[in-house]
């Protein structure tokens, strides 16, 4: 699995972002919702796959798409508004798994996709498909960063 990870370059303090994941020229979050509004290209979903070594499979169950839907979506080049909003999400996420592992991506990327007992044996990538379960995984993230694990 290879995984190319980059920290922004305009914010000074190497944070990595969903906007970089997704490859999204944007940190201010008004004109980020325009975009989601307006639907991401695929390229969005593509890029966040070849950035993290996610399979296109993985993603679209995490952004919830069915099987045809993403058939359709590749052909159309275009995302819808709700899909693109739970890219988002799932970016967001990631790019505070990255920060968690500080900057080891096979790490950060290993426990991301794998069962955690604070998630009832779900993986943070499964819970993540949810508008609900991405604030549990993001509540888990903001507690391991601070030492505190149960």
């Amino acid at each position: 699995m290879s995984i190319v990870l980059e920290k922004t370059k305009s914010s000074g303090q190497g944070k990595y972002t969903a906007e970089n994941l997704l490859g999204i020229e944007t940190a201010d979050n008004l004109k980020l919702a325009k975009k989601v509004e307006a639907g991401f290209s695929f390229a969005a979903l593509e890029r966040l796959g070849k950035t993290t070594g996610l399979s296109l499979e993985r993603l679209r169950v995490a952004v919830r798409i069915t099987p045809r839907t993403l058939t359709r979506r590749r052909k159309e080049k275009k995302l819808s508004p709700e899909e693109s909003d739970r890219l988002v999400s799932v970016s967001r996420l990631l790019a505070q798994t990255f920060e968690l592992f500080e900057g080891n991506a096979e790490a950060g990327m290993r426990w991301f996709q794998s069962p955690n007992r604070a998630l009832n044996g779900q993986s943070p990538l499964q819970v993540a498909a949810t508008e609900t379960g991405a604030r549990e995984v993001e509540n888990l993230i903001g507690r391991l960063e601070h030492g505190v694990f149960t």
